[in-house]
């Protein structure tokens, strides 16, 4: 059974930064694609970033140069660090595995987290 846990979601202002994880559980994360995706209410999930088994990184275009992804294979974790926090990036993130294709474009996922909230103003 996968379990996926997301945790570091906030309350912040315009400029600031988070750092979201993702603590994998009945999955080995670095044996296939992880990856980010947000939701605001009345819009589509949409991909933010995802990390493949090799290492390579892929960024929705929104947050190239400001979010970044990483792993830790020893505590079996994905990171999402969030740099200059803008209004439009609030939204409930979610942790995905199994990302399919392997892409910040994708929308497919075998395994999902419950999602945390991210607010910026």
């Amino acid at each position: 059974h996968v379990q996926l846990v997301e945790s570091g979601g906030a309350a912040v202002q315009n400029g600031g930064s988070l750092t979201l994880s993702c603590a994998s559980s009945g999955y080995t994360a670095n044996t296939g694609c992880m990856g980010w995706f947000r939701q605001n209410p009345g819009k589509e999930r949409e991909g933010v970033a995802i990390i493949d088994s090799d290492g390579s990184t892929g960024y929705e275009d929104s947050v190239k140069g400001r979010f970044t992804i990483s792993r830790d294979n020893a505590k079996n974790t994905i990171y999402l660090q969030m740099n200059n926090l803008k209004p439009e990036d609030t939204g409930v993130y979610y942790c995905a595995a199994e990302v399919f294709p392997c892409r910040s474009y994708s929308d497919y996922a075998e395994h999902w987290g419950q999602g945390t909230q991210v607010t910026v103003s």
